[in-house]
């Protein structure tokens, strides 16, 4: 699997959940998407993109569970969580409720976004979200998986919880498409975005955005182009027509569909994973920071010392590629290329890694 992607050979590499990995086939579609759109731009952009744009919202939506006409590509799920953000349009004294275990960056969002309307932000442990629920909450935003601690929740379960109270849920999926079996139709969220270039292995820029019909006519695109010449025009008028730009990475989500259908064994990943959870937690004597049904394709593991400073040395003496999240926190990524090669070069290497990141600079 490893030559079927473009990674460096020199390299371990374990943070495939960062920004993924595109495979080989799937960049070569990517490149010929672009080099067409290069020969004959106006042809490509004015003919033939908006049909080419429709046949890949077709494939995704076949794939998440969703209807391509609740689908607008985005270059990143931030972009899509950014989006609902601002539909929602929350009002002095509101508060948007989140679980404390959110993407650090889409915290910025939410302080932005709630400080302007003069709103708060609350952030509460997962387990404990509904008794934090007030009379003035207006949203629920929560994430499929968690990034840092690489936790899968029970989303459709605290969607289901929250629009039971009449709260607008919005869904941080950036790690989901790919990762785990995804209905959306099913989770029943109002916005729920997601990211097609890490789990699913497309180019770098493919992401999206699913609306519920009835807040379609609240969501604008990113900024004010030719979609809202009539009467601020269509959800997908106002959300694709965004000025010139390469859709090249939206156009190739289908091969990357067909590449993981293909090749995938998402069982081998996550016994991996769980597998790599568990041995780096007996050599590092901690325990493990979630009951182990929670994770899947990606693990968070507690590290003496300081993680950055491990994180360091693990790339410069070893050329292991594997992200700090933390202090005290790393991840490790199982993608199918990963081997348990893999996880074995990280084990031999931590004890020596350790030293080094505790020694005097």
């Amino acid at each position: 699997m490893r030559d079927l992607f473009l990674l460096d050979p020199e390299v371990t590499y374990l943070n495939h959940g960062s920004f993924g990995a595109c495979p080989r086939p799937v960049f070569e579609a990517y490149q010929r998407r672009q080099r067409e759109l290069e020969r004959e731009p106006v042809e490509f952009i004015i003919r033939r993109l908006p049909d080419l744009l429709a046949e890949s919202r077709a494939a995704l939506g076949a794939y998440v569970g969703a209807s391509p006409a609740d689908l607008t590509f985005v270059p990143n799920a931030g972009t899509g969580v950014n989006m609902a953000a601002r539909a929602v349009g929350l009002a002095a004294g509101d508060e948007v409720l989140a679980t404390d275990l959110e993407y650090g960056a889409l915290n910025f969002t939410w302080e932005w976004v709630c400080g302007r309307a003069e709103a708060s932000y609350v952030r509460a442990p997962w387990s404990e979200l509904f008794d934090h629920v007030t009379e003035r909450t207006r949203v629920l935003y929560l994430s499929h998986i968690t990034s840092e601690t690489a936790l899968e929740l029970p989303v459709a379960e605290l969607v289901a919880r929250g629009r039971a109270l009449g709260l607008v849920t919005i869904v941080d999926g950036a790690h989901a498409p790919g990762h785990v079996p995804l209905d959306i139709s099913a989770i029943g969220a109002d916005f729920y975005a997601g990211n097609c270039h890490k789990w699913l292995c497309a180019p770098k820029g493919a992401a999206f955005l699913w609306v519920a019909p009835e807040w379609q006519d609240r969501v604008d695109g990113t900024i004010v182009s030719w979609g809202y010449s009539d009467d601020r025009g269509t959800f997908l008028d106002r959300t694709q027509l965004q000025g010139t730009r390469d859709s090249s990475a939206y156009l190739t989500v289908p091969d990357a569909i067909a590449f993981v259908r293909e090749h995938d064994d998402a069982a081998r990943c996550v016994a991996l994973a769980r597998d790599a959870r568990r041995r780096l937690c007996e050599l590092l004597e901690r325990e493990p920071i979630a009951p182990e049904p929670m994770v899947r394709r990606m693990a968070s593991f507690r590290v003496p010392g300081d993680a950055f400073a491990l994180q360091r040395a693990l790339w410069d003496e070893h050329r292991i590629e594997i992200p700090a999240m933390r202090d005290d926190l790393m991840r490790i990524s199982v993608a199918m290329y990963t081997e348990e090669e893999d996880v074995e070069r990280l084990l031999d290497a931590l004890p020596a890694a350790l030293r080094t990141s505790r020694s005097p600079a």
